[in-house]
């Protein structure tokens, strides 16, 4: 395997592990406060590891894993929407 696809294998398992670790994120927020939570944090987790999976989908052009990863992305940029017009609503009033 050449440097550059062992670059691009590298970038594959970060994306992975930090996709992966947005639910060791919810799960320590949950039992920390002793109750099923999904914080901000795990959202954009899932947006930059799914983006950066959807990069490495796109160079080894997976048909599968971009149809996943990219209908994904609209599903965490539309919750991060959604929260951040929470938090306006909220702070207006």
């Amino acid at each position: 395997m050449s440097n550059y696809e062992m670059m691009w294998v590298g970038i594959g398992f970060v994306g992975q592990s930090l996709f992966f670790s947005r639910w060791l994120l919810q799960w320590f927020v949950s039992e920390r406060k002793a109750e099923s939570q999904i914080p901000v944090s795990f959202w954009y987790m899932s947006l930059i590891g799914s983006v950066i999976v959807l990069a490495y989908a796109i160079h080894k052009i997976d048909p599968v894993f971009i149809t996943g990863q990219g209908l994904g992305t609209v599903v965490y940029v539309r919750n991060l929407i959604l929260l951040h017009r929470a938090k306006k609503r909220v702070a207006s009033g």
